[in-house]
């Protein structure tokens, strides 16, 4: 009986004892009846990643982290296991173990993303590893440019306060500033008291003013009509001689116009008969010749005329042709005599 309670005693210290171990692992994650598939992930830092902590899938918890230790060949990363206990999921060889933030604590967790890559992973392979920027570093990010931006503009309102302090107080002629304002506001006065005191004067003026000016656009009101087609008129003149060829025009009577010049010139020097003429006397002789001489024909012709046409009824002889001794050519009047 007494073996008995001894065999009682030792079973109820080794199931005490693996109870103890077993909640021991639990605490820290690891639970030795559940069967999972370990994986490595090499970090660069882990930002306080725990063992114990949680392996998420889509928020969902799907494992747990088994141990963390420096890599073996001591180049300053450390390496994550992880165990995964759902055997619904495949990682693939392109997935990502990422640490993020499983809550607003900061607790840190492993979030899995499968991969859609064909080759599945073999437990005990190693993931690829990434780390998501933390709720600081977000803030930080965001509120940085702003901060940025607030240093400049306080800056900037720093010099200018300080430009608009050294002007008014260098010297001392604060006072004298402020006194120059109100003389320029008295002026000012002044000057508005002038101009009130001018429109009350010539107020009889300002009004015949303004009626002459109604008077005007009631002018141009009625002759609305008219000033239509005056305004139409210059349009069509504008269209018609935008459509006639001016610069046309303008090159012809170039283009004459140096013509003219070259005969001119021509002229000028004693070149073709105008230029003979103008500068050889030769010519102008031989004209007067033989205007002279065109001038004793018909003069023979008008006195003699039975010299030059033949006709006779009778038969009667002509007279010989003594010659024109009574014909004679005054040079000077250019006739004969």
């Amino acid at each position: 009986m007494k073996f008995k309670k001894e065999i009682i005693v030792g079973f109820t210290v080794l199931l005490a004892i693996g109870l103890l171990a077993w909640g021991a692992n639990y605490l820290k994650g690891t639970n030795l009846f559940a069967v999972g598939k370990s994986y490595y992930a090499v970090y660069p830092k882990v930002d306080g990643l725990a063992e114990a902590g949680p392996v998420m899938y889509n928020g969902y918890k799907v494992g747990t982290i088994n141990e963390i230790y420096f890599h073996p060949s001591y180049n300053g990363t450390i390496v994550v296991r992880f165990s995964v206990n759902e055997k619904g999921l495949k990682l693939k060889k392109d997935a990502i173990a990422t640490i993020k933030s499983a809550d607003i604590l900061g607790t840190k967790a492993i979030d899995l993303h499968p991969g859609i890559s064909q080759i599945i992973l073999k437990p005990g392979d190693t993931l690829l590893a990434s780390i998501d920027k933390t709720l600081t570093e977000e803030v930080n990010a965001q509120i940085l440019p702003l901060k940025v931006k607030v240093e400049s503009l306080i800056g900037s309102l720093d010099t200018a306060i300080t430009k608009i302090t050294s002007v008014f107080n260098e010297g001392g002629d604060l006072d004298e500033s402020f006194a120059s304002i109100k003389r320029s506001m008295q002026t000012f006065e002044k000057t508005a008291k002038r101009i009130d005191t001018l429109f009350k004067n010539e107020s009889g003026n300002i009004a015949g003013i303004i009626q002459h000016v109604r008077g005007i656009s009631a002018n141009l009101d009625k002759n609305g009509d008219k000033l239509t087609n005056v305004i139409k008129n210059f349009s069509s003149l504008s269209d018609s001689l935008a459509a006639a060829d001016i610069a046309g025009t303008i090159n012809n009577t170039k283009k004459a116009m140096e013509q003219l010049t070259g005969i001119m010139e021509k002229i000028n020097k004693g070149e073709g008969s105008m230029g003979m003429l103008m500068h050889n006397d030769t010519l102008y002789r031989n004209l007067a010749a033989a205007s002279r001489d065109l001038d004793l024909l018909m003069e023979d012709m008008r006195l003699h005329p039975g010299r030059y046409v033949r006709f006779s009824v009778f038969g009667k002889k002509d007279k010989s042709y003594k010659g024109d001794a009574k014909i004679k050519y005054d040079p000077q009047q250019g006739k004969t005599n």
